[in-house]
Order: structure tokens, then C-alpha cells, then sequence
């Protein structure tokens, strides 16, 4: 890969594609709206707490990259972010929403990526999600790669090539043999966490236009 980028830039990047798709109504993101996307708990492999100097750090090397940019909207005077994922790779909406699977929560199966897909893109089945895997990595520069099957596992994984070379390590007790839904329990807090999540999003982005208000006054 020409362009590499370290585990807090596909963090953040992984974190604005997320984002636009699932609340497109508070995208772009803020940095307080950012960080909270980073760091938060549900969808993310592994769980990071990124200060904002971090993430800061890390959206000047994927600017630099043209993977991120600023905007300003003409009603705000807050610094916003965007990502520009799909126009630097080429991808559709289907590879944008794998991509961003891969760099929210690391190597995944087939069927993982289907089961956490539906809120990025509707895949039409697994046969469409293992099209689009194969699409990325047959290209001149691959942008995944399908892992060697570890001991134990019934199915291979996926990971993709953002960061170079993949390091293959164990996986966890919660690792690919589970299945993408693993029942209701899990399911419901999944989607409890989400709901958090996007509700603190929202919080960032009333406190954004509380500050802009109070700034006309100054």
C-alpha cells in the first residue's frame, strides 16, 4: 500500500465513515463528536481512550494523507471533519462499509462482516459481502487481504491493508467462531450502546451550536 496509516488514523477514520452512514444528521463531526466516536464501546475492536491532542495528532497525518479534511458550514464557526475514503480508494457503498468494518474492529469473517453490516450498507446476502471482499483484494493494490485459517477456526478472516502487513494473533474467547449474532441478549445491548452512543453525538453537536450562539454576543 502507498498510503499507511497507524491504529489511532483508522481509528478516527474508521470512526467518520461510521458515523456519516448511521447519523448522517450530525455529520460532519466535531471534535468532541469525534473523540466520542473513537472511544466509544460498542463496535470497536479493541476499545481505545484517545485524548483529543491524539486524535488531533492523527487528523493532521490523514489530512496530509487527503483522507481528511476540514469544513466549516456557513451557520458554524466550529471546526468540523470529513473523511474522503471512497474518493482516495475508488470504493462503492458496499466497499466503504466493509473497509470500515475491518478498521472499526480488526479481522472478520464473512459472516461477521454481514451480521455488523446493516447499518453501513444492505448487503443482499454473503455472497455479495465475499464479491465485494474479492473486488478489494484482486486489486493492483490490494486493499484487504484473507487471513490464513488459525487452528480452531471453522472460517477464514478478512483484514484490511490500511496499516501494511498483517500481524495475525490469537483470537479471543468472543473471536470468529461465535456467530454474528450471538442472541438476544447481545443484540439488545448492542443496540442500547449504539443508541448511547449517538445520543451523546447529538449532545456535542446542540453544546457546538450553544457555543456559536453565545459567540455572536462576544
Amino acid at each position: 500500500m502507498s498510503t499507511i496509516i497507524n491504529a489511532t488514523e483508522a481509528r478516527v477514520l474508521g470512526s467518520l465513515v461510521e458515523k456519516q452512514l448511521t447519523t448522517p444528521e450530525y455529520y460532519p463531526l466535531t471534535l468532541n463528536a469525534l473523540t466520542a466516536a473513537c472511544n466509544q464501546k460498542s463496535n470497536r475492536e479493541p476499545v481505545m481512550s484517545l485524548g483529543e491532542s491524539e486524535i488531533l495528532a492523527a487528523i493532521d497525518s490523514l489530512r496530509d494523507k487527503n483522507l481528511v479534511y476540514l469544513y466549516y458550514g456557513s451557520s458554524s464557526r466550529t471546526v468540523k471533519y470529513k473523511h474522503m475514503l471512497p474518493t482516495v480508494f475508488d470504493l462503492d457503498a458496499a466497499g466503504v462499509a466493509v473497509v470500515a468494518l475491518l478498521l472499526l474492529r480488526g479481522p472478520q469473517t464473512v459472516g461477521e462482516l454481514r451480521g455488523r453490516s446493516d447499518r453501513l450498507y444492505e448487503f443482499g446476502g454473503l455472497g455479495e459481502v465475499q464479491e465485494t471482499l474479492d473486488e478489494l483484494a484482486s486489486r493492483p493494490e490490494p486493499l484487504i487481504v484473507k487471513l490464513e485459517r488459525q487452528p480452531g477456526q471453522k472460517e477464514s478472516r478478512f483484514a484490511h491493508l490500511l496499516s501494511g502487513p498483517v500481524e495475525v494473533v490469537a483470537c479471543s474467547s468472543s473471536g470468529s467462531d461465535a456467530p454474528a449474532n450471538s442472541g438476544s441478549t447481545s443484540s439488545r445491548i448492542e443496540r442500547l450502546e449504539n443508541e448511547v452512543a449517538e445520543l451523546r453525538a447529538e449532545i456535542e453537536t446542540i453544546k457546538s451550536a450553544v457555543d456559536d450562539f453565545k459567540k455572536q454576543f462576544e
